[in-house]
């Protein structure tokens, strides 16, 4: 049995799926399927796959395991993935799609397609993204054949991070030390809350980042933090799904929130479960736009925590009591985000510490 559906995605374009099934004394010996955009092509996969599957008569073992390609294992992954799989590793694994690898047999992949693959995307990417690429590509291959039968070879994928290592095509990023400065911070602050107090509907970009300031939240936490989750007795936030490098989704945290991040908290209007009810895309492109703007370059919003829990140690905290706040589980991990350049605290006498929570 060979047939092709079309269906109609969610996006309203059209997708055809192309089907086989082959039984064998009543019962179904091969099943497989594959979605194209166009019908011609879902028609070419169909008449191949057939020939192979007539070629090979009885035997369907190497069917099953052959014409399955990259793209279908990385499909099946993101389809099948009981984890929640992060918006940049989604990313990630879509832009692989559309790399010549994305098609290749999975049981063809050897480490040298891998590397070839990871010289490509470095042609215009920094040696740390492409140990991302392969970091979560990775993951696809330690899942393929266990799982679902499909034959990457996991020792392929190590063998390809290692020559890439050695051959400076992956690697580790460098460590930021950017703070932003209080002049910077003025200008921006001004421009969000004059920009909220002409169209009061707008994001109030100034209540954000002072709160990521000085609680030293990362962008995407400060939009999952629930008024419920504001313990104001004990100056604490509890933080869902917080970064961690083995498993985010269930990393759940009580944080210290230093006593200038909960007032900022506290002045928001109550409307909604959340305290920044926004979507962390939108507060991203908002920040971008206002340092072009102001002409404030490689400021970036994560730089915000960088200068929050480099402040924490300016004011005398130790590690612990810094790590607190921060959330973090190791000094190694704590110490790229320590560029200490003074002592006290610079925001002591800061206008906005007052007009924020007010």
């Amino acid at each position: 049995m060979a047939h092709i559906t079309e269906r109609k995605r969610k996006d309203g374009s059209v997708a055809y799926l192309a089907q086989i099934g082959i039984k064998r004394k009543g019962k179904w010996a091969h099943r497989e399927a594959r979605s194209f955009d166009r019908k011609s092509a879902a028609n070419a996969w169909l008449k191949k796959r057939m020939n192979e599957i007539n070629a090979a008569g009885d035997d369907l073992t190497t069917i099953r395991n052959r014409g399955r390609t990259l793209a279908d294992a990385i499909e099946r992954y993101t389809r099948e993935s009981i984890k929640e799989i992060g918006r940049t590793k989604a990313q990630v694994l879509r832009s692989i799609l559309e790399h010549d690898i994305a098609d290749m047999d999975c049981a063809d992949i050897q480490s040298h397609d891998i590397v070839a693959f990871a010289k490509e995307i470095g042609t215009n990417r920094t040696p740390s993204t492409v140990s991302n690429y392969l970091s979560h590509l990775g993951a696809v291959f330690a899942l393929a054949r266990p799982a679902w039968g499909m034959e990457l070879n996991q020792q392929a994928m190590k063998d390809a991070f290692v020559v890439c290592n050695r051959l400076g095509i992956t690697g580790k990023g460098r460590n930021r030390d950017r703070r932003p400065t209080l002049a910077e911070l003025d200008a921006l602050l001004t421009l969000f809350k004059d920009k909220h107090a002409h169209r009061p509907s707008s994001l109030p970009m100034h209540m954000i980042v002072g709160f990521a300031l000085f609680s030293t939240r990362r962008q995407e936490e400060i939009t999952r933090v629930a008024w419920d989750g504001l313990d104001t007795e004990h100056g604490r936030v509890f933080i869902t799904d917080m970064k961690h490098p083995g498993d985010k989704v269930g990393n759940d945290v009580w944080c210290d929130l230093p006593d200038p991040a909960l007032k900022i908290a506290l002045a928001m209007p109550r409307k909604k479960d959340m305290v920044f009810p926004f979507n962390s895309d939108t507060i991203s492109a908002a920040f971008t736009r206002a340092c072009k703007f102001l002409e404030i370059e490689d400021l970036r919003f994560h730089d915000l925590r960088h200068e929050g829990v480099s402040r924490l140690f300016e004011t005398g905290l130790s590690i612990p009591q810094v790590a607190a706040v921060s959330g973090h589980r190791s000094w190694s991990s704590l110490q790229r985000y320590t560029h200490i350049k003074q002592s006290g605290d610079k925001y002591e006498e800061w206008e906005w510490l007052k007009r924020l929570s007010s």
